[in-house]
């Protein structure tokens, strides 16, 4: 089973409770905002990580991060963006079953109508919007089976 930890919008702050929910995944993907370049080499230290660059996310240090990104893992095929509302391809057409996003602070795992499943992690950074801490995690059991669950963290 392949332990895929999914994070977003962490603002600058990676909170212990979010390290310690990280540990032991065999892939990290953050899907944005992440705020300073320490979040992510905090978050390499556990795993290798797949991140894009949120709205909030300036400056040298994130000029090289990609606005989204296609990674396969696990024989499961997942796009990375931060905002949903950019999504610019076809889930179904590019082969996509997973979807990562953030932006919206809002926790969910859902079907997308095309059949992906779309999963925002909600925020893991300073609490925003009296919205609850969280994080995701996504199982890889197989090319076509998996399945994710939100994780407070507060």
């Amino acid at each position: 089973m392949l332990r895929v930890g999914l994070i977003s919008d962490t603002h600058g702050l990676l909170r212990p409770e979010a390290q310690r929910f990280l540990r032991g995944c065999d892939h990290i993907v953050h899907a944005g905002d992440i705020g300073k370049p320490d979040v992510l080499r905090l978050l390499a230290q556990m795993a290798p990580v797949t991140a894009v660059r949120g709205n909030n996310d300036a400056g040298g240090w994130a000029a090289s991060l990609p606005a989204s990104q296609s990674l396969r893992l696990g024989g499961v095929a997942l796009f990375v963006l931060h905002d949903l509302v950019e999504l610019a391809i076809h889930p179904a057409h590019a082969g996509v079953q997973v979807i990562v996003c953030g932006h919206s602070h809002k926790a969910q795992v859902q079907r997308h109508a095309c059949g992906a499943l779309i999963v925002n992690p909600g925020s893991a950074g300073p609490r925003r919007f009296k919205l609850p801490v969280t994080a995701a995690e996504l199982l890889i059991s197989g090319e076509n089976k998996f399945g994710a669950r939100i994780a407070p963290l507060v």
